[in-house]
């Protein structure tokens, strides 16, 4: 393995060109907006798909909550379950993520899409046992892990290298308002429709999604030779030496780390409920609270790709990334709710870095190995969120939420300052292996 440092600026050369004519000249960068990387047909329709599924699975984890508890009436169960829609996604980034360097990247969305509003249609089924029901949803959670490899390995494909991290920032700032849309009206949606239905609401998007994809995205094939030139010991070998591109290369290291220190800066959404009781702040008060960071990030993505030159968005990665840790250590001074959703919104605001580590990242890795780190990367970043929720949880036991959430700031601003020497000691290094 060739052991050379990364450098995140550097660009796929191979990118294979749409069959649907769909690629604009580039344009500088600093007139790239949401809507000119939306007039690129091909990402427009994954953009759609991605959209409103994403707003399903919001709608879901809001039933699933619902529909366990109603069953139980237990908050450690109901709060486990929660963290299944997160942790399961380790086995499959370990397991399924290099499928979408063996097969056309479109078949492989379609068929998982396909296979989540399945899995999701018989989870809504009256009587399903709540064992059933977890069941299927780490199934589900698996199968969304090679969907997500191959969507993110398509990307820079159809993308030039100016809409690409524009590209990236639109689908977080997307997939921040679906959680804020999630978590404002979800819980009186499921009130009026039932559990159930919501469950069906999903599994009715990850059909639409499959139906977009299929129509508008072109056959994107696999890198590598078809599955069949591949015996599992050669599968076993590309995971490993995925594994072995991440673990041994600085600059994807550094900033994977970054990237998961979302984890920490996750933990009052976690705890949101206990941080409202601590404060008397009620039930309004713990829907503010876990919608505050989410709104800042989707502010910050934006503020970051329409007023920083992308120069500059690449040096600010690891400083951000360590400043969003600082709002929430001041929590240990006991703020109160209207001062608790400011520190929220600024550490938000902040954790707008991902949008640049994550696309510095992927334009680093190697288009035959892209599915399999990629799903790796992502897959521990699910998992990196689902443990911050379970931590929170245990340490609020033991320390009150205020500190849990103050403590969680601190770790990751020391972590990310750490990860940020690092990054800036690769800086002007070349990429690893051709692209």
């Amino acid at each position: 393995m060739d052991q050379t440092e990364v450098d995140p600026t550097r660009v796929d050369q191979t990118r294979v060109e749409p069959r649907h004519g769909n690629r604009v000249d580039p344009a500088p960068a600093e007139r790239i907006t949401f809507t000119g990387v939306l007039k690129v047909r091909e990402y427009r329709m994954l953009w759609l798909a991605d959209a409103q599924s994403n707003l399903g699975d919001q709608l879901a984890r809001v039933a699933l909550t619902i529909l366990v508890y109603q069953r139980t009436g237990s908050a450690a169960l109901t709060s486990s379950t929660y963290a299944l829609t997160f942790l399961p996604a380790l086995l499959g980034g370990v397991l399924l993520s290099g499928i979408a360097d063996r097969f056309s990247r479109r078949s492989v969305m379609v068929a998982c899409d396909l296979l989540r509003a399945g899995l999701l249609a018989v989870m809504a089924l009256p009587g399903m046992p709540i064992g059933v029901i977890c069941g299927l949803l780490v199934l589900a959670v698996l199968v969304g892990t090679p969907f997500s490899a191959a969507q993110a390995s398509v990307l820079p494909d159809i993308l030039d290298e100016h809409r690409y991290p524009v590209a990236v920032a639109l689908r977080s700032v997307t997939g921040q308002l679906a959680q804020l849309a999630g978590f404002a009206g979800g819980g009186l949606l499921i009130a009026a429709v039932g559990p159930r239905t919501g469950l069906v609401v999903d599994a009715v998007t990850f059909a639409l999604s499959a139906l977009i994809v299929r129509s508008g995205l072109a056959g994107h094939h696999a890198a590598v030779s078809p599955p069949e030139d591949h015996e599992t010991g050669n599968y076993l070998t590309g995971l490993t030496s995925a594994a072995r591109l991440i673990g041994g290369n600085r600059q994807l290291r550094s900033l994977l780390a970054l990237a998961w220190l979302v984890g920490l800066y996750v933990i009052p959404e976690g705890i949101a409920a206990p941080f409202a009781a601590e404060v008397r702040g009620g039930s309004a008060a713990t829907g503010i609270i876990m919608a505050s960071s989410p709104a800042g990030t989707a502010l910050g993505a934006f503020l970051l790709i329409r007023l920083v030159r992308p120069e500059l968005r690449r040096r600010w990665v690891g400083p951000m990334a360590a400043a969003a840790g600082l709002p929430l250590a001041a929590f240990a001074f006991g703020p109160n709710i209207g001062f608790a959703v400011i520190l929220l919104c600024i550490s938000g605001i902040l954790t707008a870095y991902l949008v640049e580590a994550m696309a510095s990242f992927t334009r680093s890795v190697p288009t035959g190995s892209r599915g399999q780190v990629i799903g790796l990367a992502s897959s521990g970043f699910l998992v990196s969120q689902g443990a911050g929720l379970l931590l929170a949880g245990v340490l609020s036991e033991h320390f009150g939420p205020s500190i849990t959430i103050a403590l969680g700031g601190a770790v990751g601003a020391v972590l990310a300052a750490a990860a940020t020497v690092s990054l800036n000691g690769t800086t002007g290094r070349h990429s690893v292996g051709p692209h």
